[in-house]
């Protein structure tokens, strides 16, 4: 009969919905800056579990979960997990990609809605953690450093090291062949890839139609 423990409990599946989102992201697009943002959350989660069983904190109530991966609770996972997320999606909206329209207002302001939403699912995965005996406050607390920080050196990592090395690795046979694709030089792909389907829709409307006159 716990509505906000049952709303809390399907919020703290969150890194199980990003990572299938980023699964599907991948095999429909096939960029290397998506798969490097994967690689970094995966990375992130392996720290994870080098830090728990350095530190070695047990959870509050290792009783009430018996269902639970590791009995460590230093850091939270979902925790790192959710502001890594965040803080790089956070980073990638400000300074990865750039306006190329005249919408500037309107840029962004879904820029900060986004950005609000980001930390706000961050926050609240972070308090179902503690809500539902899963972790201590000080376990969230370091969780949600470390993983903003490992987003911001994984960020920087993958502009300065991977990037000018993504049109070589797009070049390679084996990327060629699963069509994998480098899209850092674009500034904005959403805006890119809207203009680009929308002309090629006009040129074909327009040879339809004049095939059927």
């Amino acid at each position: 009969g716990d509505f906000s423990g049952q709303l809390l409990a399907y919020l703290s599946l969150g890194p199980i919905f990003i990572i299938v989102g980023f699964v599907t992201l991948i095999i429909f697009k096939r960029e290397l800056h998506t798969i490097s943002f994967l690689g970094g959350l995966v990375f992130n989660e392996g720290v994870n579990w080098l830090i728990k069983n350095v530190i070695r904190e047990p959870r509050p109530c290792e009783e009430a979960h018996s269902a639970v991966t590791t009995k460590y609770g230093m850091p939270s996972s979902h925790s790192q997990f959710m502001w890594f997320f965040s803080v790089y999606s956070f980073l990638f909206l400000y300074l990865r990609m750039h306006q190329t329209n005249n919408a500037r207002f309107l840029d962004l302001l879904w820029r900060h809605v986004l950005s609000l939403c980001l930390v706000t699912v961050a926050l609240l995965v972070s308090y179902s953690r503690v809500y539902l005996l899963y972790h201590t406050w000080s376990q969230v607390l370091y969780g949600g450093v470390a993983g903003s920080i490992m987003a911001i050196a994984w960020f920087a990592f993958t502009q300065e090291i991977l990037t000018p090395l993504f049109p070589r690795i797009a070049a390679w046979p084996i990327s060629e062949f699963f069509l994998i694709r480098d899209t850092s030089l674009i500034p904005n792909i959403l805006w890119f890839e809207y203009t680009v389907t929308r002309a090629e829709a006009r040129n074909r409307q327009r040879k339809l139609g004049t095939k059927l006159q």
